[in-house]
């Protein structure tokens, strides 16, 4: 890591700097081992812009996590709490397992329970990051033009390319999915689910209807790009999506969405702006067809399938 360069972190929208560790053997991620060892620190001046409860032994902050974090917190015979309280010098409550419910953190030096609260979410958050996506916020591309246009791009490819390497019917997308996706979620139980609902419908009210200004938002989908550097070796082929006026309207919705989600701890930022495109061809359907967006922008990440990439280079002729 360079020192002027850290390896930054964001979780909730506050961003903490990674300190070096040496990466230590890979262990099945079931084990309730020590899930995350690593100090975390501030970029700058503690991080505070939680809610620290001042009590009369001291101060308590209060964690709503899914139940299935626990045992990552707790760690191999509870190594990992004992080490965070011991660090922290604090006391850390944890619900019996199987029993939902807040990790309560009391301690009586605030920065104290500030820290521990801080490695809990970088706990929380690197689980997150190794788990397959469960949800995705998206606008859908239903319309008939563009359903009707995309059959007839599929149709002139499968009779034009069918012979080029890795073609077939298998890897387009389905018509009555196609969707412009603004990130994908890691919901673990029915409340985080129920947060993000209540989430997406204060944004309406928040930006979404200024932004729009009352007006429809006509949009086009009009020429094809890949997600790597060689088009001979495609995993994904998206359409480019923009608005017909030219104005950045759809842009901004699309960013402030994302802002708002990972800000919430429920999306995990990837792009600095969410990139306009509709998914139109992707290997992963070749095997599964419920495969989505995930593993085709995030490469690398546990638990993606393998794929057999095609030659894109007549396609985009």
């Amino acid at each position: 890591m360079e020192v002027l360069r850290p390896n930054l972190i964001n979780i909730g929208g506050r961003i903490y700097r990674k300190n070096t560790v040496r990466e230590a053997a890979h262990r099945n991620e079931e084990e309730e081992d020590d899930f995350y060892r690593e100090p975390v620190q501030c970029a700058d001046e503690p991080c505070d812009d939680f809610m620290i409860e001042e009590t009369e032994k001291g101060f308590q902050s209060s964690i709503n996590l899914p139940s299935q974090l626990f045992k990552y917190i707790i760690g191999k015979k509870g190594e990992t709490k004992k080490n965070l309280e011991s660090e922290t010098h604090t006391f850390i409550s944890i619900p019996r397992p199987g029993m939902e419910g807040e990790i309560v953190i009391t301690g009586q030096k605030r920065n104290g329970v500030i820290s521990a609260r801080t490695r809990i979410e970088l706990i929380a958050e690197t689980f997150r990051k190794r788990q397959q996506f469960t949800h995705f916020l998206s606008f859908a591309l239903n319309q008939p033009e563009i359903q009707d246009g995309f059959l007839q791009f599929k149709e002139e490819v499968l009779s034009k390319c069918s012979k080029d390497y890795g073609i077939q019917s298998s890897i387009f997308q389905n018509p009555a999915k196609l969707h412009l996706t603004i990130g994908t979620l890691v919901l673990l139980n029915e409340n985080e689910v129920t947060q993000a609902c209540q989430l997406l419908h204060s944004c309406k009210d928040e930006f979404l209807y200024k932004i729009a200004a009352g007006k429809p938002m006509d949009v086009e989908v009009s020429g094809i790009e890949y997600m790597n550097d060689d088009p001979a070796t495609v995993d994904v082929l998206y359409a480019k999506v923009q608005m017909k006026d030219g104005s950045e309207r759809l842009q901004l919705i699309a960013d402030r969405l994302m802002q708002r989600f990972v800000g919430s701890g429920l999306m995990l930022r990837e792009w600095d702006r969410v990139k306009l495109h509709a998914t139109i061809m992707n290997t992963l359907f070749r095997r599964d067809p419920l495969g989505e967006e995930r593993a085709t922008i995030s490469p690398g990440k546990p638990g993606q399938r393998e794929r057999e990439s095609f030659d894109a280079r007549n396609v985009l002729k």
